[in-house]
């Protein structure tokens, strides 16, 4: 592993590691809050549990990944009474792949993955991806997805790694200059003493770190050791970190202290720029230092794939559902966008249209069975609490049409919510729910979570840049507002490559918000030819590979559906979004509420909490009405949160 790199070494040490300690223990690397192995739980025949009253009326509020999550299973389990609204006209929330529908099926264009585009599956070294013990590994192999490794900075997966810092002049002498990095082996180191220094810092720490944990993850005594890392670690920022003095021994009778990375405030620039292995993490230096070091220690960046879809190897798709409608509705007749099956977002449409096991029909075609089960263009605007204890909805209906929009409510038993916090907040008016229902730890910790914008700028590239340029590095990385650049293809059937223009994160994103779209890709365009030309080795343009009038921009921020692209924490506010975590097991059973989704998960932008808390909403609530786990499964088998004493 080098800089710029993915960080495999958490893989790369489980291989030799002792089994975990209980039937439902997870194994090493895994996330570290509640140490337990879901795929188990959900790859039984029949899944989670029998139902025994079935008709226990359950809305879930958003159809994104963790809505879709949650009533598939929920549907497994025999629930009959679900009803899934979401505010928008697609379904898929922050997995969104952007595929150009003009082009003929049999050559389409290259999906640009706006939201979410690298996947941990928790595999080990040695270990197929979709043998990983997380749900994304057993949802990707229960859909047949086609993925590969994800072409990340300094990998043997790319051509070259180009890094651009301090306008090219890095080295201190000569004319400015790019670096171009090539990797084939995975152990070429980054080119210059500089850049290697800053590796060393980095991996010291983080080999320390990750082995302890490594021989200690899936133990009796692990809770133990992560309660004192937090204990340790939650009070300071991502740049405390990096800045902190490193130590040269792990101490046991200090186990939660591993010292920091020792970087002087040159180093610290180079870090802030290249990051760990996927980019910069720059935006990322003024959250609580346990994202990222969750985000490294264990597994969230090791092997990161790229989803292709539903297709075989030459990215002809797989036979599915609807695969060539030209238009999908939901229960009441409105009309949302139809599956393609291909990217990211394959996995949503797989959760919403194929069959499941068992049950003879998809849980698409149960929605439709009822006039109520799948509502989109229906954003929920109020959850009251009623005295007979359901829970009323309230939402608009046919919202994008002023005309026919209608307000209309329905009463449930239960309710999932998995609504990005701030939206939960300014466009959901929540009533009649006591302190013991919702106390105001809850509220105030949903309502002051840290949403961090990110901005992406994709265009097609004609497939010639990859086939045949000589020069231009097909990665970049610099300290530009451009920032991160990536090129890359899924197969040599669609029409076009896709580049990432600029990949941006918190303020990075946040300075290019007073251009429009349009400017914005002639910008960025504009400023790799830039980069480029002015670099003694280069001096060659990328511009006319580009499409950029067929360019596409993603501002999540200003997504009235999102209002950010990845909730994340402070430092000192740690316990509070475990507090949120905790929710479930804590108080839904009194509420009928239940938070799900990455606004009430500590592991910002990626998947896998996303499963975790629909499976997390759906165990409480099977425990709540008595249903009958599979596999003897109990809660005394379901770890608790673990909070500060």
């Amino acid at each position: 592993m080098t800089i710029g790199s993915t960080y495999n070494h958490p893989a790369n040490v489980a291989a030799n590691l002792a089994p975990p300690s209980g039937k439902w223990t997870a194994r090493f690397p895994n996330p570290p809050d509640l140490c337990f192995d879901y795929r188990k739980l959900l790859e039984q025949t029949g899944g989670i549990a029998q139902a025994r009253i079935t008709d226990h009326r359950i809305c879930i509020v958003g159809a994104g990944v963790t809505g879709l999550t949650a009533a598939r299973e929920l549907l497994r389990c025999g629930f009959t009474q679900i009803t899934l609204i979401e505010q928008s006209q697609r379904i898929g929330g922050r997995h969104l792949t952007v595929v150009d529908k003009s082009l003929p099926l049999a050559a389409p264009s290259t999906p640009f993955e706006m939201g979410a585009m690298r996947m941990p599956f928790f595999n080990r070294t040695g270990e197929a991806p979709k043998d990983g013990r997380s749900l994304m590994a057993y949802y990707a192999g229960l859909f047949d997805l086609h993925i590969s490794d994800f072409p990340n900075p300094g990998t043997p997966r790319v051509t070259s790694t180009g890094v651009y810092l301090q306008e090219g002049e890095l080295q201190g002498h000569g004319e400015p200059t790019l670096l171009v990095w090539t990797n084939p082996d995975g152990i070429t180191p980054p080119p210059t003493a500089a850049l290697q220094q800053v590796y060393d810092k980095w991996h010291h720490f983080a080999a320390r770190m990750t082995e302890q944990i490594a021989a200690i993850y899936g133990s009796e005594g692990w809770e133990a050791l992560w309660a004192a890392i937090v204990e340790h670690y939650q009070a300071l920022s991502f740049r405390d970190l990096v800045t902190l003095p490193a130590i040269t021994n792990w101490d046991k009778k200090r186990p939660g202290d591993f010292g920091g990375l020792g970087m002087n405030p040159e180093e610290s620039a180079i870090f802030y720029a290249i990051g760990i292995g996927d980019g910069s993490w720059g935006a990322f230096y003024d959250v609580c230092c346990l994202y990222p070091l969750r985000t490294a220690i264990f597994g969230f960046s090791s092997h990161l794939q790229l989803v292709h879809g539903r297709v075989d190897d030459q990215g002809n798709p797989l036979e599915a559902p609807y695969q060539a409608a030209e238009a999908v509705y939901d229960s009441k007749g409105l009309k949302f966008t139809a599956p393609t099956y291909l990217g990211l977002a394959a996995l949503d449409e797989c959760l919403l249209f194929m069959g499941i096991d068992g049950t003879g029909k998809s849980l698409y075609s149960h929605c439709l069975d009822s006039q109520n089960g799948l509502l989109t263009d229906s954003p929920v605007t109020g959850l009251s609490k009623l005295p007979d204890g359901k829970i009323r909805v309230q939402y608009q209906w046919n919202a994008s049409n002023p005309h026919s929009t209608t307000t209309l409510s329905e009463d449930f038993d239960s309710v999932i919510v998995t609504l990005p916090s701030w939206l939960l907040e300014t466009n959901v008016r929540l009533e009649h729910f006591t302190p013991a229902m919702l106390p105001a730890k809850i509220t105030n910790a949903y309502k002051t979570a840290h949403w961090e914008t990110s901005c992406k700028v994709y265009a097609p590239l004609k497939k010639s840049f990859l086939s045949k340029h000589q020069r231009i590095p097909q990665i970049l990385v610099t300290d530009s507002f451009v920032h991160d650049v990536y090129t890359y293809r899924y197969n040599d059937s669609y029409a076009y490559d896709c580049i990432l223009l600029s990949y941006t994160w918190e303020d990075d994103a946040t300075k290019l918000a007073s251009f429009d779209d349009e400017q914005l890709v002639k910008k960025c365009v504009n400023e790799l030819d830039r980069i480029l030309l002015r670099c003694s080795n280069i001096q060659q343009p990328i511009s006319p590979y580009i499409d950029t009038y067929n360019a596409r921009v993603q501002r999540w921020i200003t997504d009235k559906n999102a209002l950010g692209c990845a909730k994340l924490y402070r430092a000192g506010t740690y316990y509070d979004a475990i507090s949120l975590m905790k929710y479930n097991r804590d108080f839904s059973e009194r509420s009928g509420l239940y938070l799900a989704g990455e606004s009430f998960s500590v592991d910002a932008g990626w998947t896998e909490p996303c499963f975790r808390t629909a499976v997390d909403a759906v165990i409480n609530i099977c425990q709540k009405t008595q249903a009958v786990f599979n596999g003897d499964f109990s809660m005394s088998d379901y770890p608790h949160y673990q909070m500060k004493a």
